[in-house]
């Protein structure tokens, strides 16, 4: 099973999002676009488990504590750069609270042989990926990746987008399945934030 753990959004920013994405998917037709149903912020990716495995990482999340917590939806960026992007991304502000909760994720996984992250955590939402271009396969460089190259060219006239505020109140194990139309979510168990 592929799973990974992640907060799931307010309804009313997904619609704010979706709106959003209406107005300026045209503009990166070639890139691959997240469905606005299946938004959500990655706290930790863990990869294939075997199914035996998923009852002791719901009991390890469990002893995860962690706190309700503000999220603000705004702005957006590329990664890794905006003149090499492959991927678009809207941007998360937050207290404390989101890293000290992806830490403990990451802290209650080792247990597991889940590795810990190698990165820094970058709360952020995925709306596009550039796909497996050439570009793509490229190393990272100042050159541009044409699949956005159109679309960093009308946010820049645009103000930057807001999409709202919500409390998380939980966190998720997800489990993932690929599929032609991308991929399919489903939440194997919940765990709150007090």
């Amino acid at each position: 099973m592929r799973i990974f753990i992640a907060l799931d959004l307010d309804q009313a920013i997904r619609e704010r999002i979706e709106k959003f994405l209406g107005g300026v998917r045209e503009f990166a037709a070639d890139a691959r676009w997240v469905r606005p149903e299946s938004l959500h912020l990655t706290l930790k990716f863990c990869g294939e488990k075997p199914p035996s495995a998923i009852e002791q990482i719901k009991s390890s999340l469990a002893k995860v504590q962690g706190t309700a917590m503000a999220l603000r939806f705004r702005g957006y960026g590329f990664f890794p750069t905006p003149k090499s992007a492959r991927v678009f991304w809207v941007g998360i502000e937050a207290g404390p609270e989101l890293p000290q909760l992806a830490a403990g994720i990451d802290e209650a996984l080792l247990a597991m042989r889940i590795p810990k992250e190698e990165h820094g955590f970058s709360p952020h939402l995925t709306l596009a990926r550039a796909g497996k271009s050439g570009a793509l396969r490229r190393p990272a460089s100042d050159s541009m990746n044409v699949k956005f190259d159109r679309l960093r060219e009308k946010l820049a006239a645009m103000p930057q987008p807001e999409f709202g505020t919500m409390t998380a109140r939980e966190f998720f194990l997800y489990e993932s399945k690929l599929s032609r139309g991308g991929s399919e979510y489903t939440k194997l168990e919940r765990f709150p934030l007090l």
